[in-house]
């Protein structure tokens, strides 16, 4: 868009409205995927020290009440291993702003509340700990989401 000006040449007069180009990285909406990057890595360390604690020592959890799932505590510990890599590896892309990332962490997230879930009748305050933190990953993940591709 450009006006005429007095003495013939044109000038500059600024973007057309709502052509502005859009940025997918940039104010609140990369801090809060930061911050879920930042969290769903500290949960897979998290998931990752869960998982050494069950293999190593069966003693080391105890069944705290009487629940109609119940699984082998060295079977839980090699699954919260194995998940707790695999969320520490997507943390790490999710730095990098690959949607690729984005959408594994939605996803790995979902199964971390599953895995947390049935973590309850071992630990259950830290189980539930586990599971807002997961809630949060999976709203920042989804809400701050660019429509930009890779």
């Amino acid at each position: 868009m450009s006006q005429q000006t007095p003495t013939g040449g044109h000038r500059n007069t600024g973007p057309a409205p709502n052509s502005a180009p859009r940025s997918g990285g940039g104010g609140v909406a990369h801090g809060v995927t930061v911050f879920a990057a930042v969290l769903l890595s500290v949960s897979g360390v998290l998931a990752i020290l869960q998982g050494i604690a069950a293999i190593a020592e069966d003693d080391v959890y105890a069944r705290v009440g009487n629940y109609v799932f119940k699984f082998d505590l060295t079977s839980w510990g090699w699954i919260h291993l194995v998940l707790g890599i695999v969320i520490v590896l997507t943390g790490v892309g999710l730095f990098s702003g690959a949607n690729w990332a984005r959408v594994a962490g939605i996803g790995l997230a979902g199964l971390s509340m599953i895995a947390n879930f049935l973590w309850l009748p071992y630990q259950p305050w830290w189980a539930i700990t586990l599971l807002a933190i997961d809630v949060f990953i999976i709203w920042a993940l989804c809400s701050s989401w660019s429509h930009t591709s890779d």
